[in-house]
């Protein structure tokens, strides 16, 4: 086997990095969007006077409110920052590789989780878990 072969077994080709790079760009696209369109919600619940009717029955409504974007704003940064060490792997040629095992990861669990940096082989390894067989109901 030449080294070329190895190393297409060991990561995926240039031509499946640029078709992740893709769906990962619209996804980053989307995600910011998103992560914008939090932030504005945000800004106007803060903006709104909500200090003027302290102590009424909306106060806490507001808090809940508010502290519920705060929760979606940070996860939603993160998936950000996420997709974005997704696209510096790709450019690295080291997207798909598993941080654990060093198999490559699906591209089934690529396409439901495209920042996914582990196989589940890998994630269960990393807990300590043992494979858990799949019970399937008909």
């Amino acid at each position: 086997m030449s080294k070329q072969e190895n190393v297409a077994k060991n990561r995926y080709s240039d031509e499946d990095l640029a078709e992740f790079k893709v769906v990962i760009d619209k996804k980053l696209e989307e995600a910011k969007q998103q992560l914008e369109e939090l932030k504005v919600q945000l800004t106007e619940l803060n903006n709104s006077g909500d200090e003027n009717r302290a102590g009424t029955f909306d106060d806490g409504a507001s808090n809940w409110q508010r502290e519920h974007l705060n929760k979606l704003a940070a996860r939603q940064q993160r998936f950000v920052r996420d997709l974005e060490h997704a696209l510096i792997r790709i450019n690295n040629k080291t997207y798909g590789v598993c941080t654990i095992t060093g198999k490559l990861i699906s591209k089934e669990r690529l396409a439901l989780v495209p920042h996914a940096t582990k196989t589940v082989e890998g994630k269960q390894q990393e807990k300590g878990d043992k494979p858990r067989k799949v019970i399937r109901r008909s």
